[in-house]
């Protein structure tokens, strides 16, 4: 019996090349989901960082834009606190020129009635003021009498006051009972060594236009001083004494 000849293991290369195409597809399949992944995040990657990047920028403009309206607000604050001082400065400095006019004045007013080295003097009406009463046809009249201090005499007496005026074009005079001043009928009364002021009130007829104050200073047992003031200057206290009028020297 003859004997059969050993088997024979034939690899067929069709195997081998099948499995080289698998290894071949897997790591193409690998690498391509490494390009992928990749460029998916290289896509997010851009759109992202801009987005972040203008999130940056909005919040240091919001920030930067907080800062600004912070410091308008506290310049405004400045200003406005330096406005109120500015106005309180000014009302101050208002008052102090008005006390230092009001001093000069009385500076005036004493050296003029101390006399300095003039020769002695008798009594003299001062000064004449006037002011409207408001809602009125009334006025508030003022009157300063001096005499010189050397004198050292007390002097007492009556001042009359009389207003010199304009009716329809006509010239008046109103005297000092015509002018309501019922409770001293015969005069405002003074008494004094070397100055006084005098207060009244005097009432105005409506139709009367007044043009001159004439006050007449009556001492006992001396010659009566006289002077006429134009009205106007008696409004602003500037009382020139209009030219015809004097006072007396004792």
């Amino acid at each position: 019996m003859a004997s059969r000849p050993p088997p024979r293991f034939v690899v067929r290369s069709h195997d081998a090349t099948g499995q080289r195409r698998l290894w071949l597809w897997l790591g193409l399949a690998w690498l391509g989901s490494l390009l992928l992944t990749g460029l998916v995040t290289g896509l997010l990657v851009r759109h992202a960082t801009p987005a972040a990047s203008e999130h940056r920028q909005l919040t240091t403009l919001s920030e930067q834009n907080d800062d600004l309206k912070q410091q308008v607000s506290n310049l405004q604050r400045s200003a406005q606190v330096t406005e109120i001082a500015t106005k309180a400065l000014r009302g101050t400095l208002a008052e102090r020129e008005e006390e230092i006019s009001g001093l000069r004045a009385d500076l005036g007013f004493y050296a003029r009635l101390v006399g300095g080295d003039a020769q002695r003097e008798g009594l003299k009406v001062q000064e004449v003021k006037v002011q409207p009463v408001a809602g009125t046809h009334g006025w508030n009249l003022t009157l300063s009498l001096t005499q010189n201090a050397r004198r050292g005499e007390e002097v007492a007496g009556k001042v009359q006051v009389s207003v010199e005026g304009l009716r329809a074009d006509k010239v008046v005079q109103l005297d000092w009972p015509a002018l309501g001043a019922t409770v001293q009928k015969d005069g405002l009364p003074f008494r004094f060594k070397y100055f006084q002021q005098l207060n009244a009130t005097i009432v105005l007829p409506a139709d009367v236009r007044p043009t001159r104050v004439h006050i007449t200073v009556q001492p006992a047992g001396d010659e009566a001083v006289s002077r006429t003031v134009a009205w106007n200057d008696a409004l602003t206290g500037n009382i020139t004494t209009i030219q015809g009028d004097h006072d007396a020297q004792p």
